[in-house]
Parts: structure tokens; sequence; C-alpha cells
């Protein structure tokens, strides 16, 4: 567990970016408007639905000045000081790509995409079965180099899903293959899969991990994915190709 002289110094930096977040809340809010007319009726300011982010805002303001200023008083200038000359130092770049930071990486990067880039875009199931293999892989081996290898493999498939989408590949590849986005996410992921076994193939421990790695991450969200499709009728964030599979041998429309 760390020191208490440790935590303060991370309150310090902590309260803010929280205060930092609560002020780009607060901006946000104020392009809001305060009181307009609606149908010829003027509403009065404090009605406004500027008024809750504002609340929100100020508050993380507050309670990130205090957290910031409460460490300050703890540590004293003289440890921040010293703190700041590190962060300017050889030391931060070590830590920054030490194996800790990379396990930190490689979960936020999987969350990230999951996320913000491939449940918008990608079939459910398809990207379901994209974040769990690739996350268990990661972490089940217990090795930070394999893990630094998958991890740059996957960044450089997220790179190039990213580059996909916002050039508008994927509206001109639409019309041309039905679910290309699905299917490319397919063939990444048979990419993945076969270079995650060249570096595992000759451990008998490792194969074992892998295939009960597969197992989870096609069973688990198949499994959950059509309960709430076809029994709790929940429509997914994105149905593609294989939620067009599913539905023709549910509802037999062959």
């Amino acid at each position: 567990m760390l020191d208490k002289a440790t935590l303060r110094k991370a309150d310090i930096f902590s309260g803010a970016v929280v205060f930092l977040l609560g002020l780009w809340i607060v901006g946000q809010a104020f392009r809001m408007p305060m009181k307009d007319s609606f149908g010829g009726v003027m509403n009065v300011w404090y009605v406004s639905p500027a008024l809750l982010p504002l609340f929100i805002g100020g508050i993380l303001m507050l309670l990130g000045f205090m957290l910031s200023r409460t460490g300050l008083k703890t540590v004293g200038s003289a440890e921040l000081k010293n703190t700041l000359q590190w962060l300017g130092s050889r030391r931060l770049l070590w830590f920054l790509t030490s194996d800790g930071s990379m396990r930190f990486y490689a979960a936020s990067i999987l969350f990230l995409t999951l996320v913000f880039l491939n449940l918008p875009r990608i079939d459910f199931f398809v990207s379901a079965v994209f974040f769990l293999f690739p996350f268990i892989t990661m972490f089940y081996f217990y090795d930070d180099f394999l893990l630094k290898k998958l991890l740059a493999l996957y960044a450089m498939g997220a790179a190039a899903f990213i580059l996909y989408f916002s050039l508008g590949i994927d509206a001109v590849a639409a019309s041309l293959v039905p679910f290309g986005a699905d299917m490319l996410a397919i063939c990444f992921l048979i990419i993945y899969g076969v270079y995650a076994w060249k570096w595992i193939r000759r451990d008998p421990s490792r194969r074992r991990k892998y295939r009960i790695a597969i197992t989870m991450a096609i069973l688990a969200p198949f499994f959950i994915g059509a309960i709430f499709k076809y029994f709790l009728m929940v429509p997914m964030p994105k149905e593609g190709l294989i939620v067009a599979v599913l539905d023709y041998l549910w509802y037999l429309e062959f």
C-alpha cells in the first residue's frame, strides 16, 4: 500500500484534473440557453437545462480545488517541486514504459475501443468477441512481454479501424459488400488469433489457456446476447452480420 505522502502528492494532480473537468463542464453549460422563448412563452432562467451541469461542474471544481489544497498542505511546496522535477526527468519515461503502465494502457485501449469505436459501428456479437478474446489473451497468460506484442497488434488494428470509419471507407464498402465492417473485424480477429497462437503454441499450459480464451470469448456474448435479443426483446447496440444470421435461424426465414 502506498504511504500517505505519496497518496497526497497524487491528490494534488488528481484534484487538478477534477477541477479542470468541472471547468470544462461549466464552460459547456454556459453554451446552453439560460432563457428563451418557446411557442411565444418566455422561459425564466431557473428552468434552464444549463442549471444541472452548472451545479455539477461547480461542485467538481470546488471538490477538485479542495483535494489539491489538502494534498499541497500535507506534502508542502518542496515535495511538489520534487514531483514536478520528476515529471520532467527520464524516470517518467521509464515509468510510462514499465510493465504496470503497459497493463493500464492495454485495459484502457480495450475498453475505449469497445465503447467508442466498435459497439456503435460493428455487430454486437462481433464487437463482444473483438473485446473479450484480446482482453483474455493479454492478461490470462501472465506474460508482460506477450502482452506488449498482442497490444501492439491490437493497437494497429484499432488505428486501421479508426481510419476506416473516419475516412468514410465504410460507407463506400457498404455499397459494395454487405456487412463490410463486420467481416473486416472477423478477419482481424483471425489474424490476431493466429498471431497469439504463434507465441504460445509450444507451451501446453498456454495452449490450454488459449482454448479457454476462445471458448469464453465466443460463448459468453452469444449466450447473454441471445437472451437479451430473443427472450427479453432488447435490441443490440449495432445489429449486423451475426444478428442477421441469428435472425434467419431464430425465425426460420429460409
